[in-house]
């Protein structure tokens, strides 16, 4: 062994290497803090409740039993994290998938209506926004209204799209799926007129002087450049439209979707039952996020912008 091997320092292996200077340890360090303080709150908020347990029972407690108490009430104002799991567990992998109890099913439902609402969205956005960006007129009328659509809260319009649409005949997955198209339309729509805009005045001039027509401009310059705005649109997009779906279902009192959990969870005082279906949505979300980001990494990859 030469001179050189001896004193030359040890190499990490390269997958410790690209761990440690990646995101995955910033990312566990912040779920370890939010973890730890989740479990803190969760003995403070519920502390009260079991000390009036305690003492309605009459029996003496030291801080470990009241610890534990906190950590398992049926029904506390806090859920621990282990008793959300637990609810989890039984309601996807202890029940069948087609059962009312079973999150799966509940996710299904709400999950059509996401993406039937994603669909239209996103489609309507992209139409405004080319519209936009190629009727000077559309651009000074249209794209305020755009703009004040959104001041209106969600939660005030949703029941009046509900009544209005159940009034012509239209209920069930129709109306959820406008409530998401009036959410995520906004977010493609001003992320593709931000994208149509990106080429500079030297690109523009350039095909212009290669006598491109305006068919063409858009083809080969403007909607190349805006593809990168329009998945990072999508993204957005794809989560406020779920949300979209939950919301339509909270006015409707629906029997299935996760809004129809989270009613359910409201009215028995079931919180720990309201809090797994937010984390289900939450799990959901991050899922339809991460498709569309493998849709985007496949589709730049495909048009050579980056590896």
């Amino acid at each position: 062994m030469t001179t050189e091997a001896l004193s030359a320092p040890a190499r990490k292996p390269a997958f410790l290497t690209r761990l440690v200077e990646g995101r995955a340890v910033p990312v566990l360090m912040v779920s370890l803090a939010i973890l730890i303080l989740w479990y803190l709150g969760a003995v403070y908020m519920n502390a009260d409740l079991q000390i009036d347990q305690f003492e309605r029972q009459k029996v003496e407690w030291t801080t470990a039993d009241l610890v534990r108490g906190t950590l398992s009430q049926e029904r506390p104002l806090l859920p621990a994290p282990h008793q959300i799991l637990a609810e989890m567990w039984k309601t996807i992998f202890e029940v069948r998938p087609t059962s009312k109890r079973s999150l799966i099913y509940h996710s299904s439902v709400t999950l059509s209506s996401t993406l039937l609402g994603f669909a239209i969205g996103s489609l309507l956005g992209i139409l405004l926004a080319v519209g936009i960006v190629e009727a000077r007129t559309l651009d000074k009328s249209l794209l305020p209204w755009i703009i004040s659509s959104q001041t209106i809260p969600i939660l005030a319009i949703a029941p009046m799209i509900i009544v209005v649409l159940g009034s012509i005949g239209l209920k069930g997955l129709v109306p959820k799926s406008i409530i998401s198209t009036y959410l995520c339309f906004f977010p493609v729509a001003i992320g593709m007129v931000k994208g149509l805009r990106s080429p500079d005045l030297l690109q523009m001039d350039l095909m212009r002087t290669y006598s491109a027509t305006r068919w063409q401009l858009f083809r080969m310059l403007r909607w190349p450049s805006a593809v990168p705005f329009l998945f990072a649109s999508l993204k957005i997009a794809i989560a406020i439209s779920l949300v979209g779906a939950i919301v339509g279902e909270l006015p409707t009192g629906a029997q299935a979707g996760l809004g129809a959990r989270l009613l359910a969870g409201s009215y028995y005082g079931q919180t720990i039952q309201i809090w797994s279906a937010l984390i289900t949505a939450s799990i959901l979300a991050a899922c339809l996020v991460a498709l569309v980001g493998l849709v985007e990494r496949i589709v730049l990859r495909a048009m050579g912008m980056r590896e």
